[in-house]
Parts: structure tokens; sequence; C-alpha cells
């Protein structure tokens, strides 16, 4: 029975989800029967189930079980037995997206003294190979990979978001935490999902066309020989750019582009390159499903702000593409909206805004989604932002609040506008979420900030509210003031003007690519950027205008 199979995702060490149908399956001869069958510590049956093999492929069912530790699974099919031991029941969650889901453990600020844990934190760790083309080697190498523990050499290599979101998860139920990494620096969310979700749509559709386009007339072993000499130029490229940083880590983009000239990736359109529409569905995404877990962590939308305007319909087939996948038109998909970022030496174009904006739309609109707002975390000059913990806690908060019922969820999600209106001069915003108020923070000086503070819990206007701008029916924007924690008023009411606009009509706060983030509840939680008008239009002025050329080394393999 050479031709028996279970998926490569089931190894020594993996993690099964508790409390839910356990989904495991692989290929096979048809009409052949596979049984499976796990056992707890003690040798004691848990759960067992039989189907049969048809059209190459099986999935067996094990009934839901509670969390437990020091498992084995038996997979059977006539002659033929595949044995894993150290199996975990407990809580799996996949961690998709581009390069700031997948930046590594080892390379984050709080990688170092993670690493140094003699504690076991109960988390592990399953890669989908990063193989973007389905060649000879593809299949060899997907059986090569394994989940992890904390014991394995490769822990450095975790997805740090990933890991301290799991961390969190489990130290607070007690559980072991599995994740599935399936991401991807640099990559569109059309590369996640089926050509199918693309075609139907002509907006989307542009995906495509402009890869069809580039192919027109090549080969498919003309595609793979110029992709395959792009890697071998872009590897030297990448190799001498990390060199001149490590040197000095102050090099500006456009001195290592004086250097060593123009940087190849992310190399030709081709089939085999893993930034083509659908390419990465196909060879990660469709390897992994539909294996039983809690759901989905999402980090992704910076390799898209090219086209801003779609990034909404975009994400809403990339949650619908997977929770079809996964069998569950329910699985909770919790994302992260994107922080502040501009690269030095570009203007600000503002397209991020607007796919932060189409991001929080989805939290609004999407039933068991969670959002969970970055800002405040970003950096001026680097798209990665290197403290992970702070973020990966904030996602596992949210998730403890509205897919585990632990904390309250207004208490783990961010602030938004939910009412507003213009009145005697001032544009009033009541708030969802910021049921105890808000604080001020600017960057000013440590006196400076202590007379704000005093001001504000005086119920004094703040004044220079920075990232707060308004304008009249003219679409003029001024710099605004803000007055909040007023004497009377509710504590999630926030009242916005100006000298200069004496009959409000838009107002919008963190309108930027990257500036000062300002208002938070008090909690801790950045309250969302927003924009506001008093019909629900908006001036052409405030989207986008283009978009920044990613200026990072892009790790291919």
């Amino acid at each position: 029975m050479s031709d028996f199979l279970t998926a490569a995702v089931f190894s020594d060490h993996c993690v099964l989800q508790r409390n839910k149908k356990i989904c495991i399956f692989g290929e096979g001869e048809d009409g052949m029967r596979v049984s499976a069958v796990l056992f707890n510590d003690r040798n004691e049956i848990l759960a067992e189930n039989s189907a049969e093999i048809s059209g190459g492929h099986w999935s067996v069912a094990l009934k839901p079980l509670p969390a437990a530790a020091g498992c084995r699974l038996e997979v059977s099919c006539g002659a033929e037995k595949r044995v894993f031991s150290d199996v975990a029941v407990g809580e799996v969650w996949l961690a998709g997206g581009q390069s700031n889901m997948e930046f590594e453990l080892g390379n984050c600020t709080e990688g170092p003294e993670e690493l140094a844990l003699g504690d076991d934190p109960n988390v592990r760790f399953y890669y989908t190979q990063k193989n973007s083309w389905k060649d000879k080697t593809f299949f060899e190498n997907e059986r090569g990979t394994c989940w992890q523990t904390w014991d394995s050499q490769w822990k450095n290599s975790w997805s740090a978001v990933g890991y301290f979101f799991a961390k969190k998860i489990a130290a607070e139920l007690g559980v072991t935490v599995g994740v599935i990494g399936c991401n991807w620096g640099g990559t569109s969310a059309s590369c996640w999902i089926e050509k199918s979700r693309l075609e139907k749509d002509s907006e989307l559709r542009t995906y495509l066309d402009e890869y069809a386009e580039a192919l027109k007339g090549k080969s498919v072993e003309q595609q793979c020989r110029e992709y395959d000499e792009y890697v071998a130029v872009n590897d030297v490229w990448q190799k001498k750019s990390t060199e001149i940083y490590a040197a000095n880590p102050q090099t500006e983009w456009n001195d290592i582009l004086k250097v060593l000239g123009p940087c190849p990736w992310p190399g030709p359109k081709s089939c085999k390159n893993p930034y083509r529409p659908n390419g990465l569905y196909e060879c990660m995404i469709s390897r992994v499903a539909p294996y039983s877990l809690r759901g989905f962590l999402w980090y992704q939308g910076e390799s898209d702000d090219h086209k801003p305007a779609f990034y909404g319909k975009l994400m809403r087939e990339v949650i619908d593409q997977w929770r079809t996948d996964w069998h569950d038109d329910s699985l909770p998909f919790i994302f992260v909206q994107l922080p502040e970022h501009r690269y030095r030496d570009d203007p600000d174009f503002r397209n991020w805004c607007m796919i932060r904006e189409a991001q929080l739309k989805i939290w609004r609109t999407v039933r068991n989604t969670g959002m969970v707002c970055a800002m405040g975390l970003g950096e001026y000059n680097d798209i990665h932002p290197r403290h992970k913990r702070a973020l990966g806690f904030r996602m596992a908060g949210n998730a403890l609040g509205f897919v585990y019922g632990k904390v309250q969820p207004e208490s783990v999600e961010n602030a938004y506008p939910e009412e507003y209106h213009s009145e005697n001069g001032r544009f009033i915003i009541r708030f969802k979420n910021a049921p105890d108020g808000f604080i001020f923070r600017e960057d000013r000086s440590r006196e400076e900030k202590r007379v704000l503070m005093e001001k504000i819990q005086k119920n004094e206007t703040a004044e220079n509210a920075g990232g707060f701008e308004i304008a009249g029916s003219d679409g003029i924007f001024h710099p605004a003031k803000i007055a909040l924690n007023l004497n009377g008023l509710p504590e999630n009411e926030l009242h916005v003007y100006s000298e200069c606009v004496p009959e409000p009509f838009y107002v919008r706060y963190a309108w930027y690519n990257y500036g000062p983030v300002t208002l938070f509840t008090r909690n801790g939680l950045p309250v969302t950027p927003f924009r506001l008008s008093a019909d629900g239009t908006f001036p052409e002025n405030s989207g986008s205008s283009g978009h920044a050329e990613i200026q990072q080394i892009m790790v291919t393999d």
C-alpha cells in the first residue's frame, strides 16, 4: 500500500483540537479502509473510527475530546500503520498572512529573553513548507515537515506574533496550544484564495489579468527557467545587502541601491513565483485544510496597498475561502489592523488609511471576526515592527474575550465611532467599547504631558490634539482640538472642533500612514483610526494617491 499517506501535518508532537470533531485525513487507493485510533498515556482508547478511501482521498472523524497530553495516534490501512507519539489535545490556531506574521521569534525585540526561558510555555508549532511550485521535490520536502516543541532547535524561527498569542492562551486556559504557520513575506491576499474567487469580480480579476498579460507566449519551462535565474541573482543581492546593513544598520535604502543597483525582488511573474495569485493557496493552505482547529490569525495588507479600494472585497474572500475549506462558516478569524508606518523618503500616500478602514468594516460586518488595532506599535522607516509581544498579547486578549468568553469583549476590543453628529460648531462622537472614557497621549516633554493630563483630569479641553482634523463642506481639513471626559456627558463621548471650521462637516483621526497615535481607552488600547462625514461621503483628497515600493530584505526560502 505505498499509496497510503497521512497528510504531512500529522506527525509526532502534533496538537489536536479539543472539544470539536477531530479530522484525520490523507491519500490512498480507492476502496481501501482507513482506521484511526487515539490512545491516552495509559494506553486506553480515547476515540476511534474508520472510513473508506474515495477519489484518492480519505478522512476519518474522531469524536470531540477534552484536553489531554502524552497521547498516541495510530492510523492504519491494510497492513500499513502510521504511529504518532506525544500527541496533545488542546487548542489549534492557523497563523496566516505576510512578513509581519512570518517575522521570527529569534529576530523580534523580546526574542532573546523568550528563547532563554527554562520553562516550557506549552506551545507547539507546525510550519507548512514554503515551496510555491509543486515540482518533484515538493512532496518529498513536505514529508520532512513536522510539529516542533519548545525543545526544538528551530523554535527561533517560529512566528513571533503566533508564539506570543499561543503562550498567552496556553497560560490562561492551561492547555497545550498548537500554531500552524502558513505565511509568506510580501504576499498579497490574492495569493491565499483559489482562482475562481478572483475571476468572478471585475476588480479582483485585475490580479489575474496582470499576471496573464506578463505570461503571454511563455511556456511553463521558460517561466521556471527565468524564475530560477532570478533566484540565483536575488540570493547574491540579498546577501550583499545584508552585509552592508550589518556593517552599518543606519544605511538608507537608496544608499543600498546606489551600491548594488536595483533590488531584483520580487522577480519575474511566473508560475513558480510565490507572489502569483492563488499560488500559496494551492501550495500551502490546501495542504493543511481541513486540519481541525479553533480559528485563524491574520496579519496582512501591506502588500495590497497599491489597490486599497479593493481590499475589503479581497479580505472577505480570504475569510470565506478558509471557512469553506474547513467546512465551518463560523470559525473565528482574528486579524490585525495595520499599524502606523511610512518610509523616510516617501510621501504619506494615505493608502494604509483605506486598508485600515476596510479592516474596520470587515470586523463590524462579518460575523465571528475579531480586529486588533496595532496603532502605537508601528515603526517609522521600517515596515517590520520588532516589538511583537504586545501585539501577540492583544490578539490573545481578543480571543479570550470573543472566542473563549473568559473576559468581557468590550474590555479587550478597540473603541470605534458608533454615533456622531455635528452641533454648535462641534463634531460630537460617541464610541463603542469605551465605557470608562479615554486617555489622551501626545509626544511632548514630560512637563508638558503632566500639565496636559491635569487639564484632562479637570475636564478641560486638550489643546492641539495630535491626529485630529476637521473640515467644513469645502473638504479643506484643519488641525482640530478635542474635548473629552466632560462633566455631565457620557464617558464615551468626544467633541472635535476648530475655530477655523464654524460648521463641521468632516472629521478624521490618524488619517495617515504614519503619524501620532494619541487616543486610547482607559484599558490602554488605541482607538481605531477613522473618518466621518455628515452625509457619508468624503472628498477625493482623503484617499490614496499612490503607494511605496517595499524596502525590505525578503527571504524567499
